[in-house]
């Protein structure tokens, strides 16, 4: 298939990896990778609350933190975080549609 789904240990999904144009895939494949996709997609609300409490935690250590090195690092982790759950909901977003004969069909 022209489609892979590899494992992102940053956001901690797979995502799909695709070799050629979304268009050039036959109706069957791009179902496929639409129902893969959608079943990927709908555990991303889970991870992005698994990771708003790892704020929750990384924000409370960081308000009792007098270190000022270590509160930097605390910072640091906390807007890595943020940023893994803004790039996982540029991902919630994504939608692929099924084409037929090159037009979008819709979803």
């Amino acid at each position: 298939m022209s489609i892979i789904f590899n494992y992102d240990s940053r956001l901690g999904l797979s995502l799909p990896v695709i070799s050629v144009s979304w268009t050039d895939l036959d109706k069957d494949s791009q179902e496929d990778v639409l129902a893969k996709w959608e079943t990927i997609r709908g555990t991303i609300p889970d991870r992005v609350k698994a990771i708003e409490r790892k704020i929750d935690v990384v924000h409370s250590q960081l308000t009792v933190e007098e270190d000022f090195e270590r509160s930097c690092e605390l910072n640091l982790e906390m807007a890595e975080l943020a940023s893994i759950i803004n790039d996982l909901w540029i991902w919630f977003r994504t939608t692929p549609s099924i084409t037929y004969d090159g037009h979008l069909l819709p979803s």
